[in-house]
């Protein structure tokens, strides 16, 4: 299964954290799965990085590498097609994850219930 992690899950992930649902813990850490992180995750990563909302260690982007993450670059095809979406979300790096999912056929790992009301396949807790 090729995988999209919202950035959520990817703190989660990284942090060892409990607040991670087990079935996704188990999909990325199965070998049979690929795992992508947006460009747009490691945007708002480094933005709430920035203005101290967020600690992050200095090599996250390391331990992402580490873990045999893979980069998934924004397009002009995901940023125009955001403007298709519904208005049912209003956090723009979402909306952008979401459309990654959908044109690179990718199954998205989120807990934010909104994302569910998008004809995206996420993949269930």
């Amino acid at each position: 299964m090729n995988l999209i992690l919202d950035t959520h899950i990817i703190l989660w992930w990284m942090d060892d954290s409990d607040l991670l649902p087990k079935r996704y813990h188990r999909a990325i850490s199965d070998i049979n799965n690929i795992c992508f992180v947006s460009a747009a995750s490691i945007w708002e990563i480094s933005i709430k990085s920035s203005i101290g909302k967020l600690d992050i260690p200095d090599n996250y982007m390391e331990v992402l590498f580490d873990q045999n993450f893979k980069e998934l670059p924004i397009s002009w095809q995901h940023t125009d097609r955001v403007r298709s979406l519904p208005m049912y979300h209003k956090d723009p790096f979402d909306r952008l994850l979401i459309v990654q999912a959908i044109v690179e056929n990718l199954t998205l790992l989120s807990v934010d219930k909104i994302i569910s009301e998008y004809n995206v396949d996420i993949l269930a807790v």
